[in-house]
């Protein structure tokens, strides 16, 4: 089993910015590749970012290109999301996923639990 545990929610004010963590551990094999996304109350969970286990390709919604951020540490087992520019349409539950991650129980995608991100008008 792989647990993914977010950090760096909160609430802050329209334009302000925001670092999300997500840690990940248990036993592994090979690389995968991992990313952020978003629920708001009322929508379905949406896609916000996604880089590759190497960190060379980052992939972004629309909606947060050229403000958000999305990068690795170099063991690979965190990741971050940066988010500057805030506005109140990116208030949302964050989540952390890890996709086609190989562990002795076969391979499998990954959730954290979720970190709240309010950001007010």
């Amino acid at each position: 089993q792989v647990q993914l545990v977010e950090s760096g929610g909160g609430l802050v004010q329209a334009g302000g910015s925001l670092r999300l963590s997500c840690a990940a551990s248990g036993r592994t094999f090979g690389g995968y590749g991992m990313g952020w996304y978003r629920q708001a109350p009322g929508k379905e969970r949406e896609f916000v970012a996604r880089i590759s286990w190497s960190g060379t390709s980052t992939y972004y919604a629309d909606s947060v290109k050229g403000r958000f951020t999305i990068s690795r540490d170099n063991a690979k087992t965190t990741v971050y999301l940066q988010m500057n520019s805030l506005k109140p349409e990116d208030t949302a539950i964050y989540y952390c996923n890890a996709d086609r991650v190989t562990t002795p129980a076969g391979i499998g995608d990954y959730w954290g639990q979720g970190t709240q991100v309010t950001v007010s008008s």
